[in-house]
Protein backbone atom coordinates (compact mmCIF):
# COMPACT_ATOMS: atom_id res chain seq x y z
CA UNK A 1 0.00 0.00 0.00
CA UNK A 2 1.31 3.35 -0.98
CA UNK A 3 2.28 5.43 1.86
CA UNK A 4 0.40 8.83 1.98
CA UNK A 5 3.77 10.46 3.61
CA UNK A 6 5.75 9.93 0.48
CA UNK A 7 2.62 10.72 -1.35
CA UNK A 8 2.81 14.09 -0.23
CA UNK A 9 6.75 14.49 -0.35
CA UNK A 10 6.35 13.44 -4.47
CA UNK A 11 3.43 15.51 -4.96
CA UNK A 12 5.32 18.66 -3.07
CA UNK A 13 8.42 17.93 -5.59
CA UNK A 14 6.55 17.68 -8.60
CA UNK A 15 5.17 21.05 -7.52
CA UNK A 16 7.93 23.20 -6.72
CA UNK A 17 10.42 21.61 -8.97
CA UNK A 18 13.31 20.42 -6.37
CA UNK A 19 14.13 18.47 -3.37
CA UNK A 20 15.23 21.85 -1.73
CA UNK A 21 11.76 23.60 -2.11
CA UNK A 22 9.46 20.79 -1.48
CA UNK A 23 11.66 20.52 1.73
CA UNK A 24 11.07 24.16 2.22
CA UNK A 25 7.51 23.48 1.46
CA UNK A 26 7.10 20.45 3.78
CA UNK A 27 9.45 21.63 6.78
CA UNK A 28 11.68 18.64 6.37
CA UNK A 29 15.16 18.07 5.43
CA UNK A 30 16.64 17.85 2.21
CA UNK A 31 17.80 14.13 3.35
CA UNK A 32 14.25 12.95 4.67
CA UNK A 33 12.65 14.13 1.34
CA UNK A 34 15.36 12.17 -0.96
CA UNK A 35 14.46 9.13 1.41
CA UNK A 36 11.08 9.83 1.02
CA UNK A 37 11.45 9.73 -2.35
CA UNK A 38 13.69 6.80 -2.46
CA UNK A 39 11.32 4.78 -0.41
CA UNK A 40 8.89 5.44 -2.64
CA UNK A 41 10.45 4.09 -5.88
CA UNK A 42 11.23 1.18 -3.85
CA UNK A 43 7.52 0.50 -2.85
CA UNK A 44 6.29 1.18 -6.25
CA UNK A 45 8.85 -0.41 -8.41
CA UNK A 46 9.27 2.40 -10.76
CA UNK A 47 11.52 5.04 -11.78
CA UNK A 48 10.43 7.79 -10.11
CA UNK A 49 12.96 10.80 -10.32
CA UNK A 50 16.07 11.20 -12.63
CA UNK A 51 19.01 13.33 -11.46
CA UNK A 52 19.90 15.85 -14.12
CA UNK A 53 22.72 17.66 -13.42
CA UNK A 54 23.03 19.15 -9.65
CA UNK A 55 18.91 18.64 -9.22
CA UNK A 56 15.94 15.90 -10.31
CA UNK A 57 13.24 15.81 -12.70
CA UNK A 58 9.89 13.61 -12.07
CA UNK A 59 10.24 10.68 -14.72
CA UNK A 60 6.54 10.14 -17.00
CA UNK A 61 5.78 8.04 -14.59
CA UNK A 62 6.68 9.97 -12.01
CA UNK A 63 4.88 13.06 -13.01
CA UNK A 64 1.66 10.29 -13.81
CA UNK A 65 2.03 8.87 -9.99
CA UNK A 66 2.11 12.63 -8.63
CA UNK A 67 -1.18 13.65 -10.37
CA UNK A 68 -3.09 10.59 -9.10
CA UNK A 69 -1.56 10.97 -5.77
CA UNK A 70 -2.47 15.05 -5.46
CA UNK A 71 -6.22 13.69 -6.26
CA UNK A 72 -5.56 10.78 -3.52
CA UNK A 73 -4.52 13.53 -0.50
CA UNK A 74 -7.32 15.43 -1.71
CA UNK A 75 -9.88 13.03 -1.61
CA UNK A 76 -8.27 11.89 2.18
CA UNK A 77 -8.31 15.88 3.37
CA UNK A 78 -12.46 15.97 1.94
CA UNK A 79 -12.83 12.41 4.18
CA UNK A 80 -11.71 13.99 6.80
CA UNK A 81 -13.32 17.15 6.87
CA UNK A 82 -16.61 15.42 6.24
CA UNK A 83 -15.86 13.31 9.55
CA UNK A 84 -15.37 17.03 11.31
CA UNK A 85 -18.56 17.62 9.88
CA UNK A 86 -20.48 14.93 12.17
CA UNK A 87 -19.09 16.88 15.18
CA UNK A 88 -22.05 19.31 14.53
CA UNK A 89 -20.49 22.10 12.42
CA UNK A 90 -18.71 22.97 16.13
CA UNK A 91 -15.48 22.11 15.03
CA UNK A 92 -14.01 21.16 10.70
CA UNK A 93 -12.58 23.20 8.20
CA UNK A 94 -14.57 23.96 4.95
CA UNK A 95 -12.63 24.97 2.01
CA UNK A 96 -13.88 27.43 -0.65
CA UNK A 97 -12.11 28.59 -4.08
CA UNK A 98 -13.60 31.86 -6.19
CA UNK A 99 -12.41 34.15 -8.72
CA UNK A 100 -11.25 36.98 -7.83
CA UNK A 101 -13.69 39.90 -8.40
CA UNK A 102 -15.83 37.54 -6.26
CA UNK A 103 -13.57 37.06 -3.79
CA UNK A 104 -13.29 41.17 -3.38
CA UNK A 105 -16.94 41.80 -3.22
CA UNK A 106 -19.40 38.85 -1.38
CA UNK A 107 -17.85 36.45 -0.53
CA UNK A 108 -16.29 38.16 2.62
CA UNK A 109 -19.31 38.89 3.12
CA UNK A 110 -20.28 35.24 3.31
CA UNK A 111 -17.51 34.51 5.39
CA UNK A 112 -18.46 36.88 8.03
CA UNK A 113 -22.41 35.39 8.23
CA UNK A 114 -20.37 31.71 8.04
CA UNK A 115 -18.38 32.95 10.91
CA UNK A 116 -21.32 34.67 13.30
CA UNK A 117 -23.66 31.00 12.74
CA UNK A 118 -20.91 28.62 12.97
CA UNK A 119 -17.66 30.04 14.98
CA UNK A 120 -15.85 26.67 15.32
CA UNK A 121 -16.05 26.20 11.44
CA UNK A 122 -12.85 27.00 9.89
CA UNK A 123 -13.04 28.41 6.53
CA UNK A 124 -9.85 28.43 3.89
CA UNK A 125 -10.13 30.84 0.77
CA UNK A 126 -7.79 30.13 -2.37
CA UNK A 127 -8.15 32.26 -5.78
CA UNK A 128 -8.94 30.51 -9.19
CA UNK A 129 -10.60 31.20 -12.52
CA UNK A 130 -13.20 28.87 -13.24
CA UNK A 131 -11.22 26.24 -14.89
CA UNK A 132 -8.74 25.67 -12.34
CA UNK A 133 -11.12 25.91 -9.43
CA UNK A 134 -12.94 23.30 -10.92
CA UNK A 135 -10.08 21.24 -11.49
CA UNK A 136 -9.39 21.69 -7.91
CA UNK A 137 -13.24 21.04 -7.10
CA UNK A 138 -12.93 17.66 -8.94
CA UNK A 139 -9.68 17.14 -6.93
CA UNK A 140 -10.87 17.19 -3.91
CA UNK A 141 -8.27 20.42 -3.14
CA UNK A 142 -11.90 22.36 -1.73
CA UNK A 143 -15.49 21.75 -0.97
CA UNK A 144 -17.17 25.04 -2.84
CA UNK A 145 -15.87 26.62 -6.21
CA UNK A 146 -17.43 29.83 -6.70
CA UNK A 147 -17.57 29.94 -10.28
CA UNK A 148 -18.98 32.15 -13.49
CA UNK A 149 -20.87 30.83 -16.60
CA UNK A 150 -21.69 33.22 -19.59
CA UNK A 151 -24.68 31.39 -22.27
CA UNK A 152 -21.90 30.43 -24.72
CA UNK A 153 -19.73 28.70 -21.72
CA UNK A 154 -20.37 24.91 -22.53
CA UNK A 155 -21.46 22.45 -19.91
CA UNK A 156 -19.31 20.53 -16.77
CA UNK A 157 -18.19 17.99 -16.13
CA UNK A 158 -20.14 15.24 -15.15
CA UNK A 159 -20.54 15.26 -11.11
CA UNK A 160 -20.64 19.03 -10.67
CA UNK A 161 -23.87 20.09 -9.28
CA UNK A 162 -24.51 24.31 -9.54
CA UNK A 163 -26.22 26.43 -7.19
CA UNK A 164 -27.21 29.74 -8.99
CA UNK A 165 -26.52 32.60 -6.72
CA UNK A 166 -26.82 35.92 -8.68
CA UNK A 167 -26.59 37.43 -12.55
CA UNK A 168 -23.65 39.97 -12.80
CA UNK A 169 -23.86 42.26 -15.47
CA UNK A 170 -21.95 43.12 -17.93
CA UNK A 171 -20.59 46.88 -18.89
CA UNK A 172 -18.40 48.26 -21.89
CA UNK A 173 -16.05 50.01 -20.42
CA UNK A 174 -14.23 53.41 -22.32
CA UNK A 175 -11.98 56.49 -21.00
CA UNK A 176 -13.87 58.82 -20.02
CA UNK A 177 -13.57 61.43 -22.80
CA UNK A 178 -14.93 58.85 -25.01
CA UNK A 179 -17.09 60.80 -27.85
CA UNK A 180 -20.04 59.60 -28.06
CA UNK A 181 -20.34 58.05 -31.81
CA UNK A 182 -24.05 57.76 -31.76
CA UNK A 183 -23.82 53.39 -31.90
CA UNK A 184 -24.40 51.79 -28.68
CA UNK A 185 -22.52 48.77 -27.55
CA UNK A 186 -19.86 47.19 -28.62
CA UNK A 187 -20.20 48.00 -32.59
CA UNK A 188 -19.20 51.90 -31.90
CA UNK A 189 -15.63 50.13 -30.98
CA UNK A 190 -15.04 48.05 -33.71
CA UNK A 191 -12.18 49.95 -34.78
CA UNK A 192 -10.68 50.05 -31.14
CA UNK A 193 -8.03 48.54 -29.39
CA UNK A 194 -9.50 46.13 -27.07
CA UNK A 195 -7.96 44.48 -23.65
CA UNK A 196 -9.30 41.13 -23.13
CA UNK A 197 -9.32 38.89 -19.84
CA UNK A 198 -9.25 35.03 -18.36
CA UNK A 199 -10.05 32.73 -20.55
CA UNK A 200 -13.98 32.43 -20.40
CA UNK A 201 -14.28 36.25 -20.45
CA UNK A 202 -12.35 36.51 -23.61
CA UNK A 203 -14.10 34.12 -25.02
CA UNK A 204 -17.51 35.98 -23.95
CA UNK A 205 -15.75 39.50 -25.71
CA UNK A 206 -15.49 37.60 -28.79
CA UNK A 207 -19.20 36.29 -29.16
CA UNK A 208 -20.28 39.90 -28.38
CA UNK A 209 -18.21 41.25 -31.23
CA UNK A 210 -19.35 38.87 -33.33
CA UNK A 211 -22.89 39.29 -33.05
CA UNK A 212 -22.10 42.99 -34.01
CA UNK A 213 -20.21 41.60 -37.05
CA UNK A 214 -16.63 41.93 -36.18
CA UNK A 215 -13.76 40.53 -34.71
CA UNK A 216 -11.90 42.64 -31.85
CA UNK A 217 -8.22 43.98 -32.66
CA UNK A 218 -7.23 42.49 -29.04
CA UNK A 219 -3.90 44.28 -28.27
CA UNK A 220 -3.67 43.13 -24.41
CA UNK A 221 -4.69 40.18 -22.15
CA UNK A 222 -4.58 40.16 -18.63
CA UNK A 223 -7.10 38.42 -15.96
CA UNK A 224 -6.08 41.56 -13.76
CA UNK A 225 -9.38 43.51 -13.56
CA UNK A 226 -7.49 46.76 -11.77
CA UNK A 227 -4.93 46.73 -14.65
CA UNK A 228 -7.86 46.30 -17.56
CA UNK A 229 -9.10 49.70 -15.94
CA UNK A 230 -6.16 51.36 -15.97
CA UNK A 231 -5.31 50.48 -19.44
CA UNK A 232 -8.73 51.90 -20.77
CA UNK A 233 -8.42 54.92 -18.19
CA UNK A 234 -4.75 55.49 -19.85
CA UNK A 235 -6.37 55.20 -23.22
CA UNK A 236 -4.65 52.26 -24.40
CA UNK A 237 -7.87 50.67 -25.35
CA UNK A 238 -11.60 49.23 -24.66
CA UNK A 239 -12.50 46.23 -22.61
CA UNK A 240 -15.82 44.71 -21.61
CA UNK A 241 -15.60 43.96 -17.01
CA UNK A 242 -18.45 42.28 -14.91
CA UNK A 243 -20.08 44.70 -12.58
CA UNK A 244 -18.71 42.87 -9.64
CA UNK A 245 -15.30 43.99 -10.86
CA UNK A 246 -15.87 47.67 -11.04
CA UNK A 247 -17.35 46.93 -7.83
CA UNK A 248 -14.69 45.81 -6.14
CA UNK A 249 -12.33 48.69 -7.72
CA UNK A 250 -13.36 51.30 -9.54
CA UNK A 251 -10.97 53.44 -11.59
CA UNK A 252 -10.80 57.43 -12.14
CA UNK A 253 -11.07 58.36 -15.83
CA UNK A 254 -13.39 55.28 -16.71
CA UNK A 255 -17.16 55.46 -18.44
CA UNK A 256 -18.82 52.40 -17.91
CA UNK A 257 -21.89 50.97 -19.54
CA UNK A 258 -24.34 48.29 -19.16
CA UNK A 259 -24.72 46.07 -22.35
CA UNK A 260 -28.09 44.53 -21.93
CA UNK A 261 -28.60 41.11 -22.54
CA UNK A 262 -25.27 40.42 -21.67
CA UNK A 263 -24.59 39.52 -17.91
CA UNK A 264 -23.07 36.62 -16.47
CA UNK A 265 -24.22 33.79 -14.33
CA UNK A 266 -22.55 33.71 -11.28
CA UNK A 267 -22.97 29.80 -9.61
CA UNK A 268 -21.49 28.01 -5.99
CA UNK A 269 -20.25 24.30 -7.57
CA UNK A 270 -20.38 21.32 -5.70
CA UNK A 271 -19.28 18.18 -6.84
CA UNK A 272 -20.48 14.25 -5.65
CA UNK A 273 -24.04 13.30 -5.42
CA UNK A 274 -25.98 14.95 -2.89
CA UNK A 275 -26.82 15.76 0.61
CA UNK A 276 -23.92 17.44 0.65
CA UNK A 277 -21.73 17.50 4.16
CA UNK A 278 -23.23 20.07 6.91
CA UNK A 279 -20.40 22.17 6.94
CA UNK A 280 -20.73 22.42 2.69
CA UNK A 281 -24.41 23.06 3.29
CA UNK A 282 -23.90 25.58 5.61
CA UNK A 283 -21.36 27.69 3.70
CA UNK A 284 -23.83 27.58 0.43
CA UNK A 285 -26.39 28.80 2.74
CA UNK A 286 -23.63 31.73 3.66
CA UNK A 287 -23.15 32.30 -0.26
CA UNK A 288 -26.74 32.46 -1.39
CA UNK A 289 -27.36 35.04 1.74
CA UNK A 290 -24.96 37.27 0.35
CA UNK A 291 -25.47 38.61 -3.37
CA UNK A 292 -24.15 42.10 -3.71
CA UNK A 293 -25.90 45.24 -3.67
CA UNK A 294 -23.01 46.69 -6.17
CA UNK A 295 -23.85 43.89 -8.49
CA UNK A 296 -26.91 46.01 -10.59
CA UNK A 297 -28.14 49.05 -11.64
CA UNK A 298 -25.21 50.49 -13.54
CA UNK A 299 -25.67 53.19 -15.01
CA UNK A 300 -23.27 55.28 -17.86
CA UNK A 301 -21.19 57.42 -15.67
CA UNK A 302 -17.68 59.64 -16.21
CA UNK A 303 -14.98 59.35 -13.63
CA UNK A 304 -15.69 57.85 -9.89
CA UNK A 305 -13.78 57.08 -7.59
CA UNK A 306 -12.19 53.96 -6.14
CA UNK A 307 -14.50 52.62 -3.11
CA UNK A 308 -16.25 49.67 -2.15
CA UNK A 309 -19.13 48.16 -3.21
CA UNK A 310 -21.88 50.47 -1.45
CA UNK A 311 -20.23 53.21 -2.04
CA UNK A 312 -19.96 52.16 -5.85
CA UNK A 313 -23.88 51.74 -6.43
CA UNK A 314 -24.34 55.51 -4.56
CA UNK A 315 -22.41 57.02 -7.15
CA UNK A 316 -23.59 55.16 -10.10
CA UNK A 317 -27.17 55.70 -8.80
CA UNK A 318 -26.29 59.01 -7.94
CA UNK A 319 -24.87 59.64 -11.55
CA UNK A 320 -28.50 58.48 -12.99
CA UNK A 321 -30.07 61.04 -10.84
CA UNK A 322 -31.86 57.93 -8.67
CA UNK A 323 -29.86 58.25 -5.18
CA UNK A 324 -31.54 56.30 -2.87
CA UNK A 325 -31.99 57.47 0.57
CA UNK A 326 -29.74 54.35 1.79
CA UNK A 327 -26.56 55.67 0.72
CA UNK A 328 -26.99 59.34 1.26
CA UNK A 329 -24.48 58.43 4.41
CA UNK A 330 -22.21 56.34 1.90
CA UNK A 331 -21.77 59.53 -0.34
CA UNK A 332 -20.81 61.91 2.47
CA UNK A 333 -18.43 59.37 4.14
CA UNK A 334 -16.88 58.42 0.56
CA UNK A 335 -16.59 62.52 -0.05
CA UNK A 336 -14.72 63.36 3.06
CA UNK A 337 -12.23 60.48 1.48
CA UNK A 338 -11.08 61.96 -1.72
CA UNK A 339 -9.07 65.02 -2.91
CA UNK A 340 -10.65 67.96 -4.30
CA UNK A 341 -10.60 67.43 -8.01
CA UNK A 342 -12.43 63.92 -7.76
CA UNK A 343 -15.24 65.88 -4.95
CA UNK A 344 -15.76 68.12 -7.55
CA UNK A 345 -17.00 65.45 -10.01
CA UNK A 346 -19.44 64.53 -7.83
CA UNK A 347 -23.21 66.38 -7.60
CA UNK A 348 -23.94 67.83 -4.76
CA UNK A 349 -25.42 65.64 -2.32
Amino acid sequence: MLDPVRLRVLVAVAAHGSVTAAARELHYSQPSVSHHLARLEAETGAKLVQRVGRGIRLTEAGLLLAERAAEILGRMESAEAELDSHIGLRAGRVRLVAFPSALGTFVPTAAVRLADDHPGLDLRLAEAEPPEALRMLRAGDVDVAVIFRYEETGPEDDGIRLTRLFDDPTCLVTPAGTADTGVEGVGAHARSRWIAGCDRCRSHLLDLCSQAGFEPRISFTTDDYVAVQAMVAAGLGVAVLPALALSAHHSPGIRVAELPGSARRVFAATYGEPPDPPATAALLTALTRSEPRAATGIAVIGPAPTSPGRTVKAFLARSAGKLDADFATDVAVAREGVDDETRSLWPDA
